[in-house]
Protein backbone atom coordinates (compact mmCIF):
# COMPACT_ATOMS: atom_id res chain seq x y z
CA UNK A 1 0.00 0.00 0.00
CA UNK A 2 1.03 3.76 0.34
CA UNK A 3 -0.12 7.21 1.86
CA UNK A 4 -1.91 9.97 0.16
CA UNK A 5 -1.54 8.44 -3.54
CA UNK A 6 -1.62 5.76 -5.35
CA UNK A 7 -1.84 4.76 -9.26
CA UNK A 8 -5.85 5.01 -8.89
CA UNK A 9 -5.52 8.62 -7.40
CA UNK A 10 -7.31 10.61 -10.39
CA UNK A 11 -5.39 14.09 -10.19
CA UNK A 12 -5.55 17.33 -11.73
CA UNK A 13 -2.50 20.64 -12.05
CA UNK A 14 -3.87 23.73 -11.00
CA UNK A 15 -1.44 27.01 -12.95
CA UNK A 16 -1.21 23.32 -15.87
CA UNK A 17 0.00 25.62 -18.67
CA UNK A 18 2.68 27.22 -17.21
CA UNK A 19 6.18 26.06 -18.29
CA UNK A 20 7.69 24.49 -14.83
CA UNK A 21 3.91 22.74 -14.60
CA UNK A 22 4.01 21.24 -17.52
CA UNK A 23 6.77 19.93 -17.46
CA UNK A 24 6.42 18.01 -14.05
CA UNK A 25 2.87 17.13 -15.14
CA UNK A 26 4.51 15.61 -18.24
CA UNK A 27 6.84 13.24 -16.02
CA UNK A 28 3.86 12.30 -13.61
CA UNK A 29 2.10 11.28 -16.44
CA UNK A 30 5.15 8.84 -17.81
CA UNK A 31 5.30 7.57 -14.47
CA UNK A 32 1.92 6.41 -14.52
CA UNK A 33 0.41 9.23 -12.26
CA UNK A 34 -3.67 9.28 -13.24
CA UNK A 35 -3.49 13.17 -14.39
CA UNK A 36 -6.88 13.59 -16.03
CA UNK A 37 -6.91 17.37 -16.47
CA UNK A 38 -5.90 21.01 -14.98
CA UNK A 39 -6.82 24.30 -14.42
CA UNK A 40 -5.80 27.91 -15.68
CA UNK A 41 -8.17 30.22 -16.01
CA UNK A 42 -8.74 32.02 -18.66
CA UNK A 43 -8.08 28.90 -21.01
CA UNK A 44 -10.88 26.52 -19.96
CA UNK A 45 -12.17 24.07 -22.82
CA UNK A 46 -8.71 23.64 -24.58
CA UNK A 47 -6.44 20.81 -24.16
CA UNK A 48 -2.67 20.62 -22.94
CA UNK A 49 -0.71 17.59 -22.77
CA UNK A 50 -3.70 15.59 -24.02
CA UNK A 51 -5.93 16.71 -21.22
CA UNK A 52 -8.58 18.72 -20.59
CA UNK A 53 -7.71 22.47 -19.26
CA UNK A 54 -10.92 23.94 -16.81
CA UNK A 55 -11.28 27.38 -15.70
CA UNK A 56 -11.45 27.05 -12.10
CA UNK A 57 -11.14 23.33 -9.55
CA UNK A 58 -14.94 23.20 -9.07
CA UNK A 59 -15.30 22.46 -12.83
CA UNK A 60 -12.62 19.92 -13.00
CA UNK A 61 -13.93 18.23 -9.72
CA UNK A 62 -17.07 17.93 -11.31
CA UNK A 63 -16.10 16.94 -14.92
CA UNK A 64 -13.18 14.43 -13.41
CA UNK A 65 -13.98 13.02 -10.26
CA UNK A 66 -10.47 14.42 -9.31
CA UNK A 67 -9.42 13.90 -5.88
CA UNK A 68 -6.10 15.67 -5.21
CA UNK A 69 -3.60 18.38 -7.22
CA UNK A 70 -0.76 19.39 -7.97
CA UNK A 71 -0.50 23.53 -7.60
CA UNK A 72 2.30 25.40 -9.47
CA UNK A 73 0.97 28.91 -8.58
CA UNK A 74 2.59 32.08 -7.68
CA UNK A 75 3.41 32.95 -4.10
CA UNK A 76 0.48 36.14 -4.47
CA UNK A 77 -2.33 34.07 -5.60
CA UNK A 78 -1.71 30.97 -4.17
CA UNK A 79 -3.99 31.18 -0.79
CA UNK A 80 -6.53 31.65 -3.33
CA UNK A 81 -6.42 28.65 -5.14
CA UNK A 82 -5.54 26.21 -1.89
CA UNK A 83 -8.92 28.17 -0.90
CA UNK A 84 -10.40 27.20 -4.24
CA UNK A 85 -9.27 23.72 -4.07
CA UNK A 86 -10.99 22.96 -0.58
CA UNK A 87 -14.28 24.71 -1.07
CA UNK A 88 -13.98 22.47 -5.17
CA UNK A 89 -13.76 19.44 -2.35
CA UNK A 90 -9.91 18.15 -2.92
CA UNK A 91 -8.98 15.79 -0.71
CA UNK A 92 -5.90 16.73 -1.41
CA UNK A 93 -3.00 19.76 -2.63
CA UNK A 94 0.11 19.43 -2.74
CA UNK A 95 1.79 23.03 -3.19
CA UNK A 96 5.35 23.17 -4.42
CA UNK A 97 5.34 27.08 -4.34
CA UNK A 98 8.19 29.06 -2.21
CA UNK A 99 7.45 32.26 -0.93
CA UNK A 100 4.17 32.28 0.19
CA UNK A 101 3.85 34.80 2.86
CA UNK A 102 3.22 33.42 6.51
CA UNK A 103 0.27 35.35 6.84
CA UNK A 104 -1.48 33.98 3.91
CA UNK A 105 -1.00 30.74 5.10
CA UNK A 106 -2.01 31.58 8.48
CA UNK A 107 -5.39 32.73 6.28
CA UNK A 108 -5.57 29.21 4.64
CA UNK A 109 -5.26 27.28 7.54
CA UNK A 110 -8.04 29.07 9.50
CA UNK A 111 -10.57 28.85 6.29
CA UNK A 112 -10.12 24.90 6.13
CA UNK A 113 -11.50 24.64 9.87
CA UNK A 114 -15.02 25.56 8.97
CA UNK A 115 -15.11 22.51 7.29
CA UNK A 116 -15.40 19.35 9.64
CA UNK A 117 -12.73 17.07 10.27
CA UNK A 118 -13.36 14.52 8.12
CA UNK A 119 -14.19 16.56 5.36
CA UNK A 120 -10.91 18.54 4.97
CA UNK A 121 -8.51 19.16 2.39
CA UNK A 122 -5.09 17.80 3.65
CA UNK A 123 -2.60 20.23 1.89
CA UNK A 124 0.96 19.16 1.69
CA UNK A 125 3.63 22.16 1.38
CA UNK A 126 3.96 25.10 0.61
CA UNK A 127 7.62 25.53 -0.46
CA UNK A 128 8.57 21.55 -1.09
CA UNK A 129 9.30 18.88 -3.21
CA UNK A 130 6.00 16.72 -3.18
CA UNK A 131 5.21 13.32 -2.64
CA UNK A 132 5.57 9.76 -4.35
CA UNK A 133 4.30 6.27 -3.69
CA UNK A 134 7.32 4.47 -5.27
CA UNK A 135 6.15 2.97 -8.56
CA UNK A 136 2.86 4.02 -8.27
CA UNK A 137 2.29 7.74 -8.71
CA UNK A 138 3.82 11.26 -7.87
CA UNK A 139 2.80 14.71 -7.11
CA UNK A 140 5.48 16.95 -7.33
CA UNK A 141 9.05 17.77 -8.77
CA UNK A 142 11.29 14.69 -7.11
CA UNK A 143 14.00 12.65 -9.50
CA UNK A 144 11.20 9.47 -9.11
CA UNK A 145 14.22 7.22 -10.64
CA UNK A 146 15.95 7.38 -7.03
CA UNK A 147 12.66 5.93 -5.41
CA UNK A 148 12.53 1.93 -5.41
CA UNK A 149 9.29 0.77 -4.40
CA UNK A 150 9.27 -0.90 -0.94
CA UNK A 151 8.86 -0.75 2.83
CA UNK A 152 9.97 2.66 4.52
CA UNK A 153 7.96 5.55 4.62
CA UNK A 154 10.04 8.95 4.57
CA UNK A 155 8.89 12.36 5.79
CA UNK A 156 11.00 15.63 5.54
CA UNK A 157 11.15 19.15 5.55
CA UNK A 158 14.55 19.05 3.34
CA UNK A 159 13.40 17.75 -0.39
CA UNK A 160 17.53 17.43 -1.60
CA UNK A 161 17.93 15.42 2.14
CA UNK A 162 15.14 13.44 1.33
CA UNK A 163 16.06 12.38 -1.96
CA UNK A 164 19.60 11.57 -0.07
CA UNK A 165 17.40 9.33 2.38
CA UNK A 166 15.58 6.98 -0.84
CA UNK A 167 19.04 7.26 -3.04
CA UNK A 168 20.95 5.77 0.19
CA UNK A 169 18.10 3.25 0.89
CA UNK A 170 17.98 2.29 -2.74
CA UNK A 171 21.96 1.55 -2.74
CA UNK A 172 20.94 -0.69 -0.11
CA UNK A 173 18.71 -2.58 -1.59
CA UNK A 174 15.96 -0.94 0.93
CA UNK A 175 12.79 0.75 -0.86
CA UNK A 176 9.92 3.29 -0.18
CA UNK A 177 6.11 3.06 0.07
CA UNK A 178 5.75 6.87 0.07
CA UNK A 179 7.45 10.14 0.64
CA UNK A 180 6.30 13.41 1.64
CA UNK A 181 8.03 16.39 1.82
CA UNK A 182 6.05 18.95 3.49
CA UNK A 183 8.24 21.90 3.05
CA UNK A 184 10.63 24.35 5.12
CA UNK A 185 7.84 27.29 5.73
CA UNK A 186 7.59 28.17 9.25
CA UNK A 187 3.29 27.69 8.79
CA UNK A 188 2.94 24.26 6.35
CA UNK A 189 -0.34 22.45 6.15
CA UNK A 190 0.35 19.31 7.65
CA UNK A 191 3.05 18.59 10.06
CA UNK A 192 5.35 15.38 10.76
CA UNK A 193 2.85 14.13 13.12
CA UNK A 194 -0.36 14.20 10.39
CA UNK A 195 1.76 11.74 8.44
CA UNK A 196 3.32 9.99 11.04
CA UNK A 197 -0.58 8.40 11.84
CA UNK A 198 -0.74 7.37 8.09
CA UNK A 199 2.27 5.16 8.07
CA UNK A 200 1.54 4.01 11.57
CA UNK A 201 -1.82 2.75 9.52
CA UNK A 202 -0.29 1.34 6.62
CA UNK A 203 0.36 -2.24 6.74
CA UNK A 204 3.03 -2.46 4.36
CA UNK A 205 5.26 0.41 6.12
CA UNK A 206 7.56 -1.11 8.40
CA UNK A 207 9.84 1.97 9.49
CA UNK A 208 9.90 5.65 8.59
CA UNK A 209 12.38 8.50 8.22
CA UNK A 210 11.97 11.60 9.81
CA UNK A 211 13.98 14.23 7.90
CA UNK A 212 13.76 17.96 10.32
CA UNK A 213 15.84 20.70 10.35
CA UNK A 214 16.76 23.99 12.91
CA UNK A 215 13.66 25.95 13.97
CA UNK A 216 10.36 25.49 15.26
CA UNK A 217 8.53 22.60 17.73
CA UNK A 218 7.46 19.95 15.02
CA UNK A 219 10.07 17.20 15.36
CA UNK A 220 9.96 17.24 19.25
CA UNK A 221 6.32 17.00 19.35
CA UNK A 222 6.43 13.95 16.89
CA UNK A 223 8.93 12.47 18.34
CA UNK A 224 6.59 12.36 21.74
CA UNK A 225 3.76 11.23 20.02
CA UNK A 226 5.61 8.40 18.34
CA UNK A 227 6.81 7.19 21.86
CA UNK A 228 3.13 6.57 22.62
CA UNK A 229 1.83 5.87 19.78
CA UNK A 230 4.23 4.23 17.00
CA UNK A 231 4.30 0.37 16.63
CA UNK A 232 7.72 0.94 14.09
CA UNK A 233 11.25 1.99 14.31
CA UNK A 234 11.49 5.59 13.34
CA UNK A 235 14.90 6.83 11.72
CA UNK A 236 15.20 10.80 13.06
CA UNK A 237 17.79 13.03 11.76
CA UNK A 238 17.92 17.34 11.89
CA UNK A 239 20.01 19.23 9.18
CA UNK A 240 21.85 22.12 10.75
CA UNK A 241 24.18 21.04 13.54
CA UNK A 242 26.35 24.09 12.70
CA UNK A 243 23.97 26.83 12.05
CA UNK A 244 24.14 29.47 14.20
CA UNK A 245 21.33 31.11 16.27
CA UNK A 246 18.95 34.01 14.50
CA UNK A 247 20.18 33.52 11.00
CA UNK A 248 17.79 31.77 8.78
CA UNK A 249 19.59 28.67 6.92
CA UNK A 250 18.07 27.72 3.17
CA UNK A 251 14.22 27.56 4.40
CA UNK A 252 12.15 30.28 5.41
CA UNK A 253 11.48 28.23 8.80
CA UNK A 254 15.13 27.12 9.41
CA UNK A 255 15.96 29.46 12.06
CA UNK A 256 17.06 29.24 15.89
CA UNK A 257 14.88 31.24 17.87
CA UNK A 258 13.99 29.51 21.03
CA UNK A 259 15.39 26.81 23.68
CA UNK A 260 15.13 23.45 21.77
CA UNK A 261 15.29 24.84 18.27
CA UNK A 262 18.58 23.74 17.41
CA UNK A 263 19.36 20.65 15.76
CA UNK A 264 21.56 18.78 18.54
CA UNK A 265 18.66 19.47 20.93
CA UNK A 266 16.24 17.90 18.44
CA UNK A 267 18.40 14.95 17.99
CA UNK A 268 18.92 14.76 21.82
CA UNK A 269 14.99 14.57 21.84
CA UNK A 270 14.57 12.52 19.16
CA UNK A 271 16.55 9.88 21.06
CA UNK A 272 14.88 10.58 23.76
CA UNK A 273 11.88 9.40 22.89
CA UNK A 274 13.93 6.52 21.04
CA UNK A 275 13.89 7.45 17.88
CA UNK A 276 17.32 5.68 15.59
CA UNK A 277 19.21 8.75 15.15
CA UNK A 278 20.96 9.42 12.16
CA UNK A 279 24.49 10.98 13.23
CA UNK A 280 24.98 12.44 9.99
CA UNK A 281 23.34 12.70 6.37
CA UNK A 282 25.87 10.29 4.89
CA UNK A 283 24.61 7.41 7.03
CA UNK A 284 20.64 8.03 6.57
CA UNK A 285 20.87 4.70 4.61
CA UNK A 286 22.81 2.71 7.23
CA UNK A 287 20.43 3.82 9.92
CA UNK A 288 17.79 2.64 8.39
CA UNK A 289 19.04 -0.21 8.02
CA UNK A 290 20.10 -0.82 11.17
CA UNK A 291 16.02 0.08 12.50
CA UNK A 292 14.52 -2.97 9.83
CA UNK A 293 17.06 -5.24 11.29
CA UNK A 294 15.69 -4.25 14.84
CA UNK A 295 11.98 -5.46 13.82
CA UNK A 296 13.31 -8.26 11.64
Amino acid sequence: MSILIDQKTRVIVQGFTGDKASFHAKEMIEYGTNVVGGVTPGKGGKTHLERPVFNTVREAVEATGAQASLAFVPPPYAADALMEAADAGLELVCIITDGIPSQDMMRVKRYLRRYPKEKRTTIVGPNCAGIISAGKAMLGIMPSNIYMPGNVGIVSRSGTLGYEAAAQMKALGIGVTTSVGIGGDPINGSSFLDHMARFEEDPDTRAVVMIGEIGGPQEAEASAWIKENMSKPVVGYVAGMTAPKGRRMGHAGAIISAAGDTAAEKAEIMASFGLFVAPSAAELGATVARALASVS
